[in-house]
Order: C-alpha cells, then structure tokens, then sequence
C-alpha cells in the first residue's frame, strides 16, 4: 500500500553530515526547484534513500573542486519529498499514475485554452 507524501526538505549538500531523511525501502521521490516549482526529478525506487543519494554531488570529486560552486549553488535551490510503498512494482505504477494526472493537468491548463481562444 502507498502511503503519504512526505513533507518537502532542502536537498542536502555533498557533505557527510548532510543526511538525507527517506525511507530505505521501496517508494517514489520527488525533486524540484524552490524558486519555480519545477520538477528536477521523479521516480520510483526500490531504495528510496540510495535513489536520492546517488543525485548529490560527490565531496571530493574533481568536478566539484574544479568548477563547483555552481553544482552547491544548485543543489541549495532544490528539495524533495518520498512517499513510502509495499514494493516496488507498486511504487511504478504509483508513479505511472502520477505522471499521467501531471500530463493530463498540463494539457488542460495550457493546450486546451489557447485552442478554444484561436477559435
């Protein structure tokens, strides 16, 4: 059984003290921009907490000593939530779902009403 979306938290830094609070079995996550509200990512996890994790940045990678004031910056922009799951084939289809409700919103509230206004 599915259960509740989980308050959203700020998406922690690549530092070891930074944890992340998901659940360490099957779910779904959820990551979005602060500022716009805009989906970074979106997915069904047969560990939700590893699936979160593998999206930070790495401490010590090159990437992040060379160049990485933008990936912290970004990370400080972005949080995320889970919603727990029995399994993951119901996680998957639990975000079948959603994707489908998310879809459905957007053609409604953007495709639709510019083609009945062209009329």
């Amino acid at each position: 059984m599915i259960g509740n979306w989980a308050n959203w938290k700020k998406f922690p830094q690549a530092e070891p003290r930074d944890v992340i609070d998901a659940p360490a079995g099957p779910g779904i996550y959820e990551v979005r921009y602060v500022s716009s509200g805009d989906l970074a990512a979106f997915d069904a996890s047969s560990n939700v907490a590893d699936a979160l994790s593998s999206l930070r940045p790495q401490a010590r990678s090159w990437k992040r000593l060379f160049g990485g004031a933008a990936n912290g910056a970004r990370n400080r922009e972005l949080e995320y939530r889970t919603c727990p799951a029995a399994s993951l084939g119901e996680a998957k289809v639990m975000a079948q779902v959603l994707l489908s409700r998310r879809q459905t919103y957007w053609r409604r509230a953007y495709v639709l009403p510019r083609a009945s206004s062209a009329a």
